[in-house]
């Protein structure tokens, strides 16, 4: 049947946990304008949720870094599968890639081979490491939308078609009573010592690398701050599980420290400190404005033999990246144990005001998220590219168009 205004349909690809994150929020939006709208997808349960007709699931074993022959082979059966289901579901319009550049642009090729149009949520990090690819994302994109405020400029100064959408951590305003609740049944510190948060990550791989060393700063803290409490938040119940077993390979838990599960806005309310590790997560804390200190430790081998050769970025972690020089200390790429993890964190501890000025560089840098919303945002910019029908709008409710838009 010949695609009309009237049936376009829409496909997602995600396939890590935090692209299911991203791609839901919008596809619940859209869902809510458009409940008519066919959204195909292959993803994640969070994108099911939202209203997507799952195709397959995936992001149940991502995998940072260079992958393995398996999953290599994996992708490819992917996106075999996804050309032949593309073919034979014409009235898809639009492909919707979401992160994970190395799976998806394969994916974009395809689509834009057989005549759709490409929007891209959440922008390739090409101004990080890979600029060269470039010319590979104009072939196969109509639209970068990015979440981070110096991206727009960043691409289109190399003609690729961007938009800056805000990003999702920021479309709602957190519950601060419920959060202030919480963090009052939460274990403090004693005699005026430091309730310190550690956020280790959410893969295993990342717990592993840097557990350890966090575990072993709060030690040293512990000892030099008697009274001084933790607590982990730990992403998932696996996570916990994962958690428990490093420590007890490197001395055991220690009395002072707690690990909570799903909990990672209220951990942040309680803390005065976070040791975390560079990510999203971030930007969490830095949404309320908590002093922290970064890190990232990796292989010193592999990264001065690979990553560094690629990597064009002067900083790594979020919020120095937005806000163009090291507002919070980064110690990225890590290398070493936790001696500078825990100088650095003595620093904030013993200075209330560094404490004061780091909160005042986290208040600037979410200030550039004020009033936009994402999921809104990406919506729109679907609705354009796709060129699906206009909206009209009566008593307040969206109300599907039965005249195409020009």
């Amino acid at each position: 049947m010949p695609t009309t205004q009237a049936n376009k349909a829409v496909l997602f690809t995600a396939f890590e946990p935090s692209g299911d994150d991203h791609a839901a929020a919008v596809i619940a939006e859209l869902r809510r304008r458009r409940p008519g709208l066919a959204i195909h997808a292959w993803g994640g349960p969070k994108m099911q949720a939202a209203g997507a007709e799952l195709v397959a699931r995936t992001g149940a074993d991502a995998v940072m870094g260079v992958p393995g022959l398996a999953k290599i082979r994996e992708h490819r059966q992917i996106n075999k599968n996804i050309a032949h289901w593309l073919a034979a579901h014409p009235e898809v319009v639009l492909h919707v890639p979401v992160d994970s550049p190395a799976a998806n642009f394969p994916i974009c090729k395809i689509a834009k081979t057989q005549g759709r149009r490409v929007v891209h949520l959440v922008a390739p990090q090409l101004w990080a490491w890979g600029p060269w690819r470039i010319k590979k994302l104009k072939r196969c994109t109509d639209l970068v939308l990015c979440l981070l405020p110096f991206e727009q400029e960043w691409f289109a100064a190399r003609d690729v078609p961007a938009r800056f959408i805000g990003h999702p951590l920021f479309d709602e305003a957190l519950d601060h009573g419920a959060l202030d609740q919480r963090a009052s049944e939460m274990p403090r510190a004693k005699n005026d010592a430091p309730n310190i948060a550690i956020l280790p990550g959410s893969r295993p791989a990342e717990i592993r690398r840097n557990f350890p060393v966090m575990l072993n700063a709060f030690n040293a803290l512990r000892e030099r701050h008697p009274g001084a409490h933790a607590v982990v938040a730990a992403v998932t119940e696996t996570a916990r599980e994962d958690l428990y077993a490093r420590a007890n390979l490197h001395g055991g838990w220690p009395k002072d420290m707690d690990v909570v599960v799903g909990e990672t806005d209220a951990v942040i309310r309680w803390c005065d400190l976070a040791l975390v590790v560079s990510g999203t997560v971030t930007l969490q804390i830095a949404k309320q404005a908590k002093p922290m200190v970064i890190m990232y430790k990796t292989n010193e081998l592999m990264f001065k033999l690979v990553a560094s050769r690629v990597l064009t970025t002067e900083h790594f972690a979020l919020p120095n990246l937005i806000a163009g020089r090291e507002a919070i200390p980064e110690l990225v790429p890590y290398f070493k144990d936790q001696g500078q993890l825990i100088e650095a964190a003595e620093k904030l501890i013993a200075s209330e005001a560094l404490r004061n000025e780091q909160s005042q560089a986290l208040r600037e840098i979410t200030s550039k998220f004020d009033g936009i919303e994402a999921a809104r945002e990406a919506a729109d910019a679907i609705e354009e590219v796709a060129q699906l029908p206009a909206r009209r709008v009566i008593d307040g409710a969206p109300v599907r168009s039965t005249t195409p838009s020009a």
